[in-house]
Parts: structure tokens; sequence; C-alpha cells
């Protein structure tokens, strides 16, 4: 169980958000609050649960008191609901869906013997508050981290972090993963998990290993897209992403290897939009895999057949995986258009003493079992969204010049989507992201409007 200094850091933390707030400019403000809580503030079961609330935890407590103090110092400038139409029903969507979900899940779901309680009224307050508390960083981000000079920012802020985090690393990859257990006195994961190749895998403060080393490639990523694109100390910058590389690769997490194979080379050698293209695709598989895979589309066997060539253990896991996918969808389509609701009714109980049977690992199966379809299509939706609108904007926008950083940080949102399908990396991180590249693609269609509004006046007048 945690200790208090667990959850005095959960307490103290609105304190740091104030403080940061004071020191630093908005933007800055808003990214260190998020980097900060997600990489050191305690997972749970660490949370404060108060009555008619969703659970206070490491994810919400920083947005919530950013969104608070930025409020108060700074108003609301601007609509909150995205311009887009489709942006505004998806987010609405994404935020009261739970509420359909409540009321066609009041039944409680029984399994022989063991029975699972159903929603009533006051699950239809606090989920909703939970959707908006999750979504605090996208609409933060999107007012405050529009412009060009935030993007550059976020890649600093995840370059620092990562640099600072690989020390952290490097005491668990030497000594096993203790540093939550000294700190915040427990275990966060199973750490037979962190066993791997004969080591460990460093989980420091977050949920498992996974997400340590998805966040190391990330500081990868961003260190060598500021390598490329900054005019300062570039030799520093190049040092800095080989340094990160080499904590990579002794994070030991193929996964996040490869995706740094892969994003690395695109980020050195294509253009920004080039690398947007190239985001839309990754962002469009990611959104493909679950709509096949729920159309009974993905050819399993020769997936495993080829897995099994290179190494039966992978091949083993992936089989796991798929079983649990296929036995989860087949629950979900019970009920498909707003899920199961919470309380692990969309999973398969034993049904004499009552423990979870199936395992959830991507996030689109945990969405698509607790809100249904209607909740997968809002969330990776708008997760998405900014893609497709900045490909729209770039595409009607001809030679006009457009932030540099753009391309990574579309990269680095697609590739994190396509996490998402073999785990649930969904982080505070993650929705900053999504707002600050919402916010920048509608920027450049103002622009674009306001341009094309001045060129039909200056034709007018010449016609007069």
């Amino acid at each position: 169980m945690p200790n208090p200094i667990a959850f005095l850091a959960l307490a103290v933390f609105p304190v740091v958000v104030v403080a940061l707030y004071g020191r630093l400019r908005a933007d800055r403000a808003l990214i260190w609050a998020l980097m900060l809580g997600y990489l050191f503030l305690p997972e749970y079961p660490a949370v404060f649960d108060l009555p008619l609330m969703p659970p206070l935890n490491k994810h919400n407590i920083p947005a919530l008191m950013a969104f608070m103090v930025a409020l108060w110092r700074y108003g609301y400038d601007g609509p909150i609901l995205p311009q887009s139409m489709l942006g505004k029903v998806l987010l609405l969507l994404f935020v009261f869906s739970p509420i359909a979900t409540v009321l066609t899940n009041e039944e409680p779901v029984f399994f022989g013997q063991v029975g699972v309680e159903g929603h009533n009224l006051k699950h239809a307050l606090a989920l909703p508050i939970e959707q908006f508390l999750l979504i605090v960083p996208f609409l933060m981000a999107r007012q405050h981290l529009a412009g060009g000079g935030s993007q550059k920012e976020i890649l600093w802020a995840t370059m620092i972090g990562g640099l600072v985090y690989s020390l952290l690393m490097l005491i668990e990859i030497r000594l096993s993963p203790q540093l939550n257990l000294w700190v915040y006195g427990y275990y966060q994961h199973l750490f037979g998990q962190s066993l791997r190749a004969g080591g460990y895998r460093p989980v420091v403060f977050l949920y498992h290993g996974l997400w340590v080393a998805f966040f190391t490639m990330t500081a990868v990523v961003s260190a060598y897209a500021l390598w490329r694109y900054e005019k300062g100390p570039r030799f520093k910058l190049l040092l800095a992403a080989l340094y990160l590389t080499a904590i990579l690769v002794l994070a030991k997490s193929l996964g996040s290897l490869l995706f740094m194979l892969m994003l690395v080379p695109m980020v050195v050698l294509l253009s920004s939009k080039a690398q947007l293209r190239v985001a839309i695709v990754i962002g469009s598989i990611a959104l493909a895999y679950p709509i096949l895979k729920g159309a009974d589309l993905i050819p399993q066997d020769r997936l495993l057949a080829q897995a099994a060539a290179i190494d039966p253990q992978r091949a083993g896991s992936l089989e796991f995986r798929f079983d649990n996918e296929n036995t989860l969808l087949e629950r979900a389509y019970q009920k498909p258009t707003f899920g199961w609701g919470s309380f692990g009714r969309n999973h398969i109980l034993d049904p004499v003493n009552g423990n979870i049977l199936t395992v959830t690992d991507g996030r689109w199966i945990i969405v698509i079992g607790v809100y249904g379809w209607v909740g997968f299509i809002a969330e990776f939706g708008l997760l998405l969204l900014p893609l497709l609108l900045l490909g729209r904007e770039l595409a009607m926008a001809g030679n006009r010049e457009v932030s540099p950083y753009v391309g990574p940080l579309s990269l680095l949102l697609a590739i994190n989507a396509l996490d998402m399908i073999p785990n649930a990396t969904l982080t505070p991180l993650t929705w900053m992201l999504v707002g600050a590249l919402t916010g920048y693609a509608e920027k450049l269609r103002a622009e674009r409007l306001k341009l094309t509004k001045y060129n039909a006046t200056l034709k007018w007048q010449s016609v007069m």
C-alpha cells in the first residue's frame, strides 16, 4: 500500500503548479506541470477517492490545477470546444456518452455465483467528470500551446525530462526496479514483468516498464528533432540524442526500439510536410486495426507463424494477446454501442472466486469494452483529429511556411496511437500533443481564411 509520502506528494503538487505559473510563461508552466506530474507522482493505488467524484490521481491533479490557475491568471481566450464541427461532436461524445453507458448498465451482471454491481445515477455524474478531467490537458494545450514556439518547448521539455529520468533508469537497470518502493512504499506492477534478457527493465515512477521505454523513445525523437532544426548547440543536442538512444536500448523494450528506428530517420531526413503525411498513414493504421479486428479481417494465423519463425516465446505472447482480444470482443458485442461500463463488467470473471480471467492490454479494447464503439470513435477520433486538420491545412496552404516542429510532434502522436493497439499508453502527455496540434491547425485555418478574405477584398477593389 502507498505510504504517507505518496499521498503527501499528490496533495502538495498543486503548490508546485502554482509556483510554476508564478515563475514561467503560460506555455512552459503547462508543459512542465504535466511533465513533472506524469514522471514523478505515484501511480495507482495512490489516489484521493472523494464521494461523487472520480479518483484524483497523478494523471488529473496536475492538469486540473493548471486549468484552475491559468483560468484565474489569464482567463480562457476563445471557445472551449474545437472549431471544427467534427471536433465538437467528438469532444461532446467523449465527455457525455458515458451517461448512456450508465443508463444501459443499471442491472448487475452475474458469472455463476459471482455478481458485479450495476451502475446508478451517481455514476452518471462521476463518469462524465472523469472524462472531462482526462481531456483537460487537451483543452489547455489547444489554447496555450498552439504556436510553433510552444511546439519547440514541448520537444525541449521531453528531451530534458528524458535526460533526468535516464539517471533514475540507470539505477534501476543496475539494482532492479525499487525507486517507487523506496519512495512511495509499494511496487506499482508485477515485478516479474521487469525481468528481461537477463537484466531489469526500469519502471521508476510510471505504471510499467513499457511506459518508461515509450517515454524514452519520445525523448530520443525529440532530441534528434531539435538537433536537426535548432540553430544553437547542435553538437550537444547530438550527444544528448545518442546518449538517450543508448538508454533506450538498455530499457529492453523491443517495441519502443522499433518505433525509434522507424521515426528517427524520418525526423532527420524528411520534410515537415512529408513527416505529417507519414503520421497520417500511421494514425490510419492505428484506427483501422480495431475496425478490422472487429470484422475478423486480421490474419492472425499468418502473423503468429511469422512471429514463431522469429521468436517462439514472443509468438506465444502474441497468441495470448489475440486470444484475450477475441474473448473481450465477443463480450463487447453483447453491448456494442455504449459498452459495459466500469467495475470490470467488460471482463470475464471466474464463476466461483470472482477473479478476472481476461487481460486487457490495448487501450482500444479497454475503451470498446467499457464505453462501446461510440466511446472508441470519440476517443480515437479526437486523438487523430489534429492529423486530419493539419493535413487539410497543409494541402490548402500551397507554399505557405509552417512550423518545422509540427512534423516530429505529429509522428510522436501517431506512433502513440499505434502503440495503443498492444498497450494502454494514453497519458496526459498524449492529450497535450493532441491539443497543441489541434490548436496549431486551427491557427493555420484562421490565417488561411484571413488571407483569402484579404485577397478577395483586393480583387473587389481592383474591379471597382
